[in-house]
């Protein structure tokens, strides 16, 4: 027999039935809610022989001190150790709002508000001010309206004629010393407008592929150049007005040997370019070289007007025409460029086209006559002596820049009179430009035509022979 501080492995608060199982009654079980509560008969709360020590019930407990009512059973929760019960989590505390702007304050926002110029604060505090002010919401109901009826918002680029309207307003105020003649205002407004669409454009964008068109004989002709191209091939004909007023020649050795025309020039440049003869960003000699020379007609004044320049195959043009063909063709090939890289390009300003259409109709006497010379168009009708009336076509352009023209039809030294007048032909002015410019071909122009088909012909196809590269 086991001593008392022996232990033989059994429990000593083990029961066992006749089989050998337990007797559920003298064992307690603090998982078995049916065991009854407390320590045993004879027992005085501890395990023998070193059991664990039997907690009471706080049901027993409270019994024990008198202090529950009623004697309703309480199960015995298992042993565990205690262990502090988790603070509840605590609700984060707001900052109090901030009161809102005083009546001042709002008010004087209302304008900013109406034009979506406050910031996201400001507008939540405003428009929470207006469901309860009613003097507030009237007027910011008005200012909102009087937003309505401003001047749509313009786009981000700038207008090409900015400047061109900024000088003329300047000048109108405080005309220039030196002011820029009328028939060079033209060419320096439209260099000015290819130069703002050139520093827009990217440097790969310099390789976009642009397509050059004119006409040649009685067939449109064309070429493929990039942008750079296009550019140089300015240069290179301006420089046939660089030359004519003294200045150095843009293409520099590159320059064709002899008299050469625009043709010339241009197969000289691009061939430069190729070879890296000539600088591949064209843009800053080109702009440079427009500069030179408006300042030079500026600084020479009206001696200079006169001034031959040669084109080429014995055609010469007086400086101001040809500050004006230069002006043209710069509108034109900027067109070109602009629909290549999908870009919006405006017309040039009303009187600027003016001058424009008036130079080719006052070289179309010229062009018949060449056309004629090449076997391209019919013998003249009627010869008569310069100065005196001819048969005449009567040129009416619509729109922007348009006007009336009488054209001689027979000699170039004939004058066009409306009593000698045999046809009529009525072009848009835009219609007409891009005639000239070679980029419709004269039997697609959509002309009102009246009288004689031959004359009407040989006008439409001298127009379209103006164009060159």
């Amino acid at each position: 027999m086991n001593g008392p501080e022996e232990w033989d492995g059994h429990d000593p608060d083990d029961r066992h039935g006749p089989d050998g199982s337990h007797t559920p009654h003298d064992r307690h079980d603090p998982y078995d809610p049916g065991a009854p509560q407390g320590p045993g008969p004879g027992t005085d709360g501890a395990s023998r022989s070193g059991g664990r020590p039997r907690i009471p019930s706080p049901r027993t407990a409270a019994e024990d001190n008198g202090t529950l009512p009623d004697a309703t059973p309480q199960t015995t929760e298992p042993y565990a150790p205690e262990l502090p019960a988790p603070e509840p989590p605590t609700a984060p505390t707001s900052a109090p709002a901030p009161a809102p702007p005083p009546h001042r304050v709002l008010k004087s926002l209302l304008g900013a508000w109406a034009l979506a110029a406050c910031s996201a604060e400001e507008t939540a505090a405003v428009e929470d001010h207006l469901t309860d002010c009613a003097p507030c919401a009237d007027e910011a109901l008005r200012l909102r309206d009087a937003v309505g009826l401003l001047h749509p918002a313009d786009p981000l680029d700038l207008d090409p004629l900015l400047r061109s309207r900024v000088l003329e307003g300047c000048l109108g105020r405080r005309p220039a010393r030196i002011p820029v003649p009328e028939w060079a205002a033209p060419y320096d407004a439209e260099t000015a407008k290819l130069d703002a669409l050139l520093s827009d454009m990217g440097q790969a964008e310099w390789q976009t592929p642009v397509r050059l068109r004119w006409f040649e004989d009685e067939r449109p002709a064309e070429r493929r150049t990039t942008v750079a191209g296009v550019i140089g091939h300015l240069l290179a004909v301006d420089g046939l007005v660089a030359t004519a007023l003294g200045l150095g020649d843009p293409l520099g050795a590159a320059a064709p040997h002899g008299p050469a025309g625009p043709g010339d020039r241009t197969e000289a440049c691009w061939q430069a370019l190729a070879d890296g003869r000539v600088p591949h960003a064209t843009r800053a000699p080109w702009r440079d070289q427009s500069h030179a020379l408006i300042r030079t007609v500026s600084f020479a004044g009206h001696g200079v007007t006169e001034l031959a320049v040669p084109y080429g195959g014995g055609v010469r043009l007086p400086l101001r025409d040809a500050f004006l063909d230069r002006a043209f063709e710069c509108w034109v090939h900027a067109g070109d460029i602009a629909e290549a890289v999908d870009y919006p390009y405006e017309a040039p300003a009303a009187g600027h086209l003016h001058l424009m259409v008036d130079l080719a109709a006052r070289l179309l006497p010229r062009a018949l006559a060449s056309r004629r010379r090449a076997g391209l168009a019919p013998p003249p009708r009627c010869l008569v002596e310069a100065g005196a009336p001819g048969r005449t076509l009567h040129l009416e352009v619509e729109g922007s820049g348009g006007g009336h023209w009488y054209i001689a039809l027979d000699s170039p030294g004939a004058l066009g009179t409306p009593d000698r007048t045999v046809a009529h032909i009525a072009l848009d002015s835009m219609e007409f430009c891009q005639l000239a410019a070679g980029h419709v071909p004269p039997e697609e122009t959509a002309a009102g035509q009246h009288g004689e088909p031959e004359a009407i012909r040989d006008v439409l196809f001298a127009t379209a022979s103006l164009s060159r590269l």
